[in-house]
């Protein structure tokens, strides 16, 4: 491409080096934040492929059936102090070769029994009438068994004519994956679930996604649009002396080109650092192997490629009024600002989004879409509002540094949203996650301290006494019972309970010896039937945190960028205005004024609008319920916002005042 020879490659690197430290300066804040960017992104692309790699590697549990099969498997879920304990029971038919199941070198045979690591730590620690399986372990799973590392897991050899493989087991539709009857397969490669909780994570994951990566990307083309002011009125010049606008725009590519290409090699680096913080981070049941949240090649060369077209475009996309209007931009007149159609696109799309959500619900890709189009309005919106805001701001000022921020929102509009666009958009996430939140709270009855197994109304008696027998042969003191619907069963059965009143450790001891006694069930309490919902709300809760946390620090890092930029872009004006006998002061307070107004009027219709869509969203998903707390962590996001706008502000005054002591009747 001629625009991009050789002759553009050296005078970019000249202008760049001509900028002298302040030019470099705002290159090294372009680089930066192009370096946030993809840092970040690479972190929303490592945990959304994290989600998929545990969920393929929980497959082998969901077993299916084959016509030609060579073995049994069946899988029971018991507990221990609340923690789920996934038991794989398997059988080879005879005269079959059945395969190694996942995670062991070979086909366990008849009474071994193989856990994982986590397991075997804890079989380790606890006496034996306390564990969770019996038996000793004769081998260590592996990686390729498990979703995550301190996962536990067993699975225990058969014959195949053992009760473990033969009896039936009545499936639980509370306990989605919990419990899978014997079944004939040929192979261990199983089928994914399509109604478990693993899907709900990864539609979370991606809701996630969208609240972060749009910030992001916005922070990402505004690391092209720094100082934009001074690079047009350079390009202009060269334009006027006969520049052709393929040299322009080469001039112009080149230049993001570099910057971008730069940020993005250290977002990788950022992103190689911080993997092992983010596998260290407990997330459905527990931490990551790191070998999940390594993205691969392909992925990392799209992503860091992505963020370098996106500054490119960013910054190709404001060259057409230096090509076409060059010595408009050397007279620094004007340009017409945002159109109002903007404005009437964001309530499309609310209008839109609303119905979306109404008529296919939460949980579809649909909705999803919709949210991420709203996501986007509310940047499309944004330099419309400003320009609004600095018509009546100028028309109303009374006090010198009021009218200097007005005129300065009215003049350039797009430089103001970039500096308050981040915060406008956590607002909206804030906002969105302050009503929606969730309940697991446990309807099936039962108690913390009652075990309950279903049993047959013929063998109500018989399994009575024996659960008498065998925990008085455990020592432990129970109340036996027949009553309730904790535990899934037949139509015919009844609840055969035990009541432990001696603490987890002896409840740990009655489920010991209860296991086993009804070959198709493991003992389980009313709360453990929602363990895997108890679960998803602390986590929803978690990863709710994070998002809030990485937007607003996003968003206050772009804040910070941003406004240092635009002190170095204005010096010319600032170095006038000081000479004119502006005090140091009054340009400070316009500063300030020129931020906190549209972060105000932005940020609090950007909480409204995330209210509204949350509200909806919580309508639309019958799990949602109202917590109070939510405005609790809205108020203090607000305020975080808010003292992050000021903290940034306050850091980039030093350099106002040293643009203000430089000479500025000086061209560039």
């Amino acid at each position: 491409m001629r625009a991009l020879d050789r002759t553009t490659w050296a005078l970019t690197w000249r202008l760049t080096r001509a900028g002298g430290r302040t030019g470099l300066l705002v290159t090294g804040l372009a680089v930066a934040a192009a370096a946030v960017s993809t840092t970040l992104l690479l972190l929303c692309v490592a945990m959304n492929l994290g989600f998929q790699h545990r969920s393929d590697r929980a497959d082998w549990r969901n077993p299916v059936e084959s016509s030609r099969p060579v073995a049994v498997e069946a899988v029971g879920t018991t507990f221990t102090r609340g923690v789920p304990v996934t038991v794989v029971d398997v059988a080879r038919l005879p005269g079959r070769t059945a395969p190694a199941p996942p995670g062991l070198d070979r086909f366990p045979a008849p009474g071994e029994l193989w856990v994982s690591p986590a397991l075997g730590a804890l079989l380790d620690r606890l006496p034996a009438d306390r564990h969770p399986v019996p038996g000793t372990p004769t081998g260590t799973l592996g990686r390729a068994a498990l979703t995550h590392p301190g996962e536990l897991v067993a699975v225990v050899g058969h014959r195949s004519t053992d009760p473990a493989v033969t009896t039936p087991r009545e499936p639980d539709p509370r306990r989605v994956g919990d419990i899978a009857s014997p079944t004939r397969v040929a192979s261990f490669t199983g089928a994914p679930l399509t109604d478990g909780m693993g899907g709900i994570y990864e539609s979370l994951a991606r809701v996630a996604t969208v609240l972060v990566v749009v910030p992001l990307l916005v922070l990402g083309a505004s690391a092209a649009r720094l100082s934009v002011s001074r690079r047009d009125e350079r390009l202009a010049a060269l334009r006027l002396i006969g520049a052709t606008p393929g040299r322009i725009a080469g001039l112009t590519a080149a230049e993001a080109l570099l910057t971008g290409t730069a940020g993005a090699l250290l977002g990788v680096v950022g992103y190689a650092v911080l993997l092992p913080v983010a596998a260290s981070l407990p997330l459905a049941g527990g931490a990551w192997y790191p070998a999940d949240l390594w993205i691969g090649a392909p992925p990392l060369l799209a992503v860091t490629a992505g963020v370098v077209a996106l500054v490119v475009i960013s910054a190709l996309a404001g060259l057409r009024q230096v090509v076409v209007g060059p010595l408009g931009v050397a007279r620094r007149s004007r340009s017409r600002g945002a159109s109002a159609v903007r404005a009437v696109v964001f309530v499309v799309v609310v209008a839109v989004y609303g119905w979306i959500t109404k008529k296919y619900g939460s949980d579809d890709s649909m909705a999803l879409y919709a949210f991420a189009a709203l996501f986007l309005a509310l940047a499309v919106i944004g330099p419309w509002v400003v320009r609004l805001l600095g018509r009546i701001v100028t028309a109303l000022a009374k006090r010198p540094a009021t009218l200097l921020a007005g005129r300065r929102l009215l003049d350039d509009p797009k430089a103001a949203w970039r500096i308050v666009s981040g915060l406008t958009l956590a607002g909206f996430v804030a906002g969105f996650f302050a009503l929606l939140t969730l309940d697991a709270a446990s309807s099936w009855g039962g108690r913390p301290d009652q075990l309950a197994i279903a049993v047959p109304d013929n063998k109500v008696t018989q399994v009575r006494t024996l659960a008498e027998q065998r925990l008085h042969a455990a020592g432990v003191t129970a109340v036996i019972g027949d009553d309730g619907f904790v535990a899934q069963g037949p139509s015919d059965s009844r609840q055969v309970t035990a009541t432990v009143s001696g603490g987890p450790a002896d409840l740990d001891r009655a489920r010991t010896a209860l296991t086993g006694l009804i070959p198709d069930q493991y003992p389980i309490t009313g709360p453990e039937v929602n363990w895997s919902e108890e679960r998803f709300t602390r986590d929803f809760t978690t990863i709710t945190r994070m998002v809030l946390v990485v937007t607003f620090t996003v968003a206050i890092t772009s804040a910070g960028i941003t406004a240092a930029a635009a002190v170095l872009d204005r010096r010319r004006t600032y170095g006038l205005l000081h000479l004119a006998g502006t005090p140091l002061r009054v340009l400070d307070a316009a500063r300030s004024r020129e931020t906190l107004i549209p972060v105000t009027v932005l940020a609090g219709g950007a909480v409204a609008t995330g209210l509204l869509c949350g509200g909806s969203m919580m309508l639309a998903g019958g799990d949602s319920s109202f917590d109070a707390r939510g405005l609790i962590v809205l108020a203090v996001c607000c305020a975080a916002g808010f003292g992050g706008i000021l903290a940034v502000g306050a850091l980039s005054r030093p350099l106002l005042r040293a643009v203000t002591r430089q000479a500025g009747t000086r061209g560039e």
